[in-house]
């Protein structure tokens, strides 16, 4: 049974069913990323406008992602990042919210 644990050349270290998901492990790490760099910089109170817009983007990519997502460790790395930017765009809204530092 070892030989069933392999994963096979070309395929996808998230794709549980041995096909490839270029787009979905695409969106799927844009997602995880932009999480987490909102989370990060909504730490920071004069960082508010690039959580703000990470953590707004990171939501959208994530909610496309987990529209065509196909297999359960996709959805469970885009949950990660989906609540990754919430927080953060939450967060930066709090400090500042989206336009505040480029309208006067």
């Amino acid at each position: 049974m070892a030989q069933a644990m392999r994963p096979e050349p070309g395929h996808s270290l998230f794709a549980t069913d041995g096909k490839p998901h270029p787009l979905q492990d695409t969106l799927m790490v844009v997602t995880l990323v932009l999480g987490a760099v909102s989370f990060i910089t909504a730490q920071f109170h004069s960082l508010y406008l690039l959580s703000s817009w990470t953590g707004l983007i990171g939501i959208l990519v994530g909610g496309y992602g987990q529209f065509i997502s196909a297999t359960t460790r996709e959805r469970f790395l885009l949950i990660i990042g989906l609540g990754l930017a919430g927080v953060g765009f939450y967060l930066g809204m709090a400090h500042g919210g989206l336009f505040n530092g480029v309208i006067n």
